[in-house]
């Protein structure tokens, strides 16, 4: 499956609705297979990122921070940090998505951490 594809197969099924509590959600499913193209193809998953972030579901949100963006920002701080802030900034569902980010890998980096921790007091 390339990038294309799975972002493709991710999209026919959502926003959709969430699964009910214990069952598996094919969302977060579909958006977990877009995560495995992180470190390979970043621009493609930030567009996803990007259009995904803003949705006002709740969970959708949930999903793009813990399986895509914080990871991005993992991989790809530097790159994509000023992007991130730019949409947090002037986005209220992004600003959420972001919010609900951890810090790992270039993230922990005191001087991203530091623009990190930033972010989110502004938010």
């Amino acid at each position: 499956m390339s990038i294309t594809d799975a972002i493709t197969e991710v999209e026919k099924i959502l926003p959709g609705k969430a699964a009910p509590d214990g069952q598996i959600d094919p969302r977060w499913q579909g958006i977990i297979e877009v995560g495995k193209y992180i470190e390979s193809n970043p621009k493609e998953i930030w567009a996803f990122i990007e259009k995904w972030g803003k949705h006002s579901d709740e969970d959708i949100q949930a999903a793009i921070a813990s399986c895509l963006l914080e990871h991005l920002l993992e991989f790809h701080f530097d790159y994509f940090f000023e992007k991130v802030e730019n949409l947090a900034l002037s986005n209220k569902n992004f600003a959420k998505t972001f919010i609900s980010c951890a810090k790992f890998g270039q993230s922990e980096i005191p001087k991203n951490s530091k623009r990190f921790d930033l972010l989110n007091s502004k938010l």
